[in-house]
């Protein structure tokens, strides 16, 4: 798969429109898989084509084909200056016509704005396809890597001194002086531009600069696969860490789940809390008691109905560690430095939940960060993509914020879940935990990350069983979700409204693209 960045800023955008997808290979999988194909084809036929297109993504995986056609570009740019204008536009391209009134109107409609930045489109090359650049709510940690955010245009004023000659130094600059809230992104397209060339030293001085103003000198900002600035936070020494891991049996989970942690895991300072849920075979007791006498480990007896919330509440309350690691017993390391990755993020303060991504037993992204409005309800980031994809924006290459993350494997200070409570487990004993927990700690002031540098396999509900009981269930804690954070789940303000709502995220465009919206701001 071509992966060239056509911004020339690190953000990757997909794939043209036309990107032929391998027929024999479609047909390959198809034919290893009978029963699953047939699954499919009889959706097909019985008019469920959403489901149907869900199941064969989930059969053959799924890619970016968002860029436009090349027609689009055949736009006008904006005759007015923008000196006709009450902002100061920064960075390369041109407004689209009506983009100038669209900023000019946001502004005078909100005064604490101080900077705005809209939709964009770009294009590698004359005659080639046009890419829409969709971007999320500001997100400092996204735009030290990457540059999504094209022109920007500031208030006259937001800024001291003469306004800086790239748009992520101005943009970062307006966060530190007013906050990141004061920069608002106008969903709709505004700009349009053919970049001739990518002022890497340029960006990476002016997050080198941001990091030494906001007292982060230790920081480290190196220049990455694909135009990605790698920042690297220090760690504040290696605190004990304590993993925690609810089971009831499966022996056949757990074991290699734990052997994974002793083995492929790179930190000093280590203890594992596994909640036992009244395990009943006897290969499971007598492995628990050696794990326990062998001092491998602590056994924490979770006794009564499955409820995930408690188990891990039950455990945190004895876990000596300052960080805190909820991982499913389905979950295997393979890569010694997935804790020191989400370590570094998680000691931040201004940091709450990391998780990290996720593939599943085919090699695909199962977890990208969790997103909210869409599949129905939530879902997870990058669904179905192949394991190594980049990422829209390059959002699989670089930690960015997301409104929350899976407790498969979810790392957190343990001052930081005890001041919000921890999970909630009367209104969501088994599902939405790690939701309702990502967004507790969201509104106590703490950003939710996800570290895609940590990286892991999980094997999804392996160890689930769905009885009448547990659909009832689930019912209650979708009806507890969407009573408790129904606003935000409308639309998640990391993730672009622009983008098709169902089969995987970051995907299609949707159909009424493109629309503009009002001003979105980091939530």
């Amino acid at each position: 798969m071509s992966r060239r960045d056509p911004t020339g800023s690190g953000a990757y955008l997909g794939e043209p429109c036309g990107a032929p997808r391998s027929r024999s290979a479609v047909v390959a999988v198809l034919r290893r898989q009978p029963r699953a194909a047939f699954d499919v084809l009889w959706a097909w036929i019985m008019g469920k084509r959403l489901r149907a297109r869900q199941r064969l993504a989930a059969l053959i995986g799924i890619d970016h084909r968002i860029a436009l056609p090349a027609s689009v570009m055949a736009r006008p740019a904006d005759d007015a200056t923008p000196a006709a204008h009450p902002f100061v536009l920064i960075g390369e391209g041109k407004l689209l016509p009506g983009g100038a009134e669209r900023i000019a109107r946001a502004f005078a409609d909100d005064p604490t704005l101080q900077a705005i930045y809209g939709d964009g489109l770009v294009q590698h090359r004359d005659g080639g396809p046009a890419y829409p650049v969709l971007p999320p709510a500001f997100d400092p940690d996204l735009l030290m890597a990457v540059d999504y955010l094209g022109p920007v245009a500031l208030r006259p004023g937001a800024l001291p001194e003469s306004p800086p000659g790239i748009a992520v130094d101005a943009a970062l600059r307006i966060a530190e002086r007013h906050g990141a809230g004061a920069i608002g992104h106008l969903p709709g397209l505004l700009s349009v531009r053919r970049p001739a060339g990518t002022p890497t030293a340029a960006r990476l001085a002016a997050v080198r600069a941001h990091l030494d103003r906001t007292g982060r000198e230790a920081a480290t900002a190196m220049l990455d696969t694909g135009g990605v600035i790698r920042v690297t936070h220090p760690l504040d020494g290696t605190p004990l860490v304590s993993v925690i891991v609810p089971t009831r049996d499966r022996l056949d989970l757990l074991r290699p789940c734990l052997a994974s942690l002793r083995a492929r895991t790179a930190w000093p300072a280590l203890e594992i809390l596994i909640c036992d849920n009244e395990s009943r075979e006897p290969d499971t007791i007598a492995f628990l008691q050696a794990f326990a006498g062998e001092g491998r480990g602590v056994v924490v007896p979770c006794p009564g109905a499955f409820n995930f919330a408690a188990m891990n509440n039950i455990a945190a309350a004895q876990a000596r560690g300052r960080l805190l690691v909820f991982m499913n017993n389905d979950v295997e390391a393979f890569r010694p430095d997935w804790l020191v990755a989400m370590a570094r993020h998680a000691l931040r303060p201004e940091i709450g939940a990391v998780g990290a991504k996720l593939l599943d037993g085919a090699g695909r992204i199962q977890h990208g960060g969790i997103v909210l409005g869409t599949g129905g309800l939530v879902t997870h980031g990058h669904r179905h993509f192949p394991g190594d994809a980049p990422g829209y924006l390059s959002t699989l290459r670089t930690a960015h914020r997301v409104s929350a993350v899976t407790a498969a494997c979810l790392m957190v200070e343990a001052d930081k879940f005890r001041a919000v409570g921890g999970f909630d487990a009367e209104a969501f004993a088994v599902d939405f935990n790690d939701v309702d927990l990502c967004l507790r700690l969201n509104a106590a002031g703490f950003r939710t990350l996800l570290a895609p540098e940590a990286v892991l396999h999980h094997r999804e509900a392996a160890s689930r069983r769905w009885t009448d009981e547990a659909r009832a269930r689930h019912g209650r804690e979708v009806a507890a979700l969407t009573k408790r954070w129904g606003p935000l789940l409308v639309q998640d303000p990391h993730y672009h409204p622009g983008f098709a709502p169902d089969l995987s995220t970051h995907a299609r465009l949707a159909r009424n693209f493109p629309r503009a919206g009002p001003v979105r701001r980091p939530a």
